[in-house]
């Protein structure tokens, strides 16, 4: 069977974002050049080269899959980065000039986002990820190539989207407090809130349902339980 032709000049990274109660989380990958681990290396966003013979939403969904086993994530386009010094700095070059067969090619990259929730989900990184990392948004790091202006223009993304769509709602379990939805928009938002303010907004609204429930089994008095109705959904 012969090999996919790679395009040497066309790249995809994906920045898959999770929340886990209380941080907003990003999916970075450890490199490796061969069965190398590179010493002091950068971290990454998962991505790679498309085939030539394949779509983007193709190229995103098999180059996450690939490096970190995650398989039927909805992936959104974000944007696309052509600077031609993306890929210039010492570390970036060191890497490609041990893996590709094109290191000095220019590259552009389009970006993919999602927002998953981590604990029903395996990673396995494999290729040339070393390892695969869920790391706080506020702790993220100098990453490989421009993958802190992808990621950051990600997380725009989503805090835009936030207000238009049912986003992160099954991040949170099927009956939830007002308090655990105020957590979520501020992780996303990288905002607090007045919780008098936000509950007052959030139940004007007519996509949140109140249940004839409470909270069992907490040490502080019981909360109420609501229910997501994504039917009714719309901006706050």
């Amino acid at each position: 069977m012969n090999q996919p032709q790679i395009n040497p000049n066309v790249s995809v990274d994906c920045a898959i974002f999770s929340f886990d109660g209380s941080d907003l989380e990003v999916l970075l990958i450890e490199r490796m050049a061969g069965e190398t681990a590179l010493e002091d290396d950068l971290l990454a966003l998962p991505g790679n080269l498309i085939y030539q013979d394949e779509n983007l939403d193709q190229a995103a969904n098999r180059v996450l899959f690939e490096l970190t086993g995650l398989e039927n994530i909805f992936l959104e386009q974000v944007y696309t980065f052509g600077d031609p010094a993306r890929i210039t700095k010492q570390k970036d070059q060191d890497w490609l000039k041990k893996i590709r067969a094109h290191p000095e090619a220019r590259v552009i990259t389009v970006a993919y986002t999602s927002l998953v929730k981590k604990s029903s989900l395996k990673v396995t990184p494999s290729s040339f990820a070393r390892k695969a990392l869920w790391i706080k948004v506020k702790e993220v790091p100098q990453l490989a190539f421009d993958h802190n202006d992808i990621f950051k223009k990600a997380l725009d993304f989503l805090k835009v989207k936030i207000y238009s769509e049912p986003l992160g709602y099954e991040l949170l379990p099927e009956r939830f407090t007002l308090a655990q939805l105020q957590k979520l928009y501020e992780a996303i938002l990288d905002d607090s809130f007045d919780k008098r303010n936000f509950r007052r907004k959030i139940l004007r609204t007519s996509f949140i349902v109140p249940l004839d429930e409470k909270q069992q089994g907490v040490a502080h008095k019981p909360a109420r339980l609501y229910r997501y109705d994504k039917s009714q959904f719309h901006q706050i």
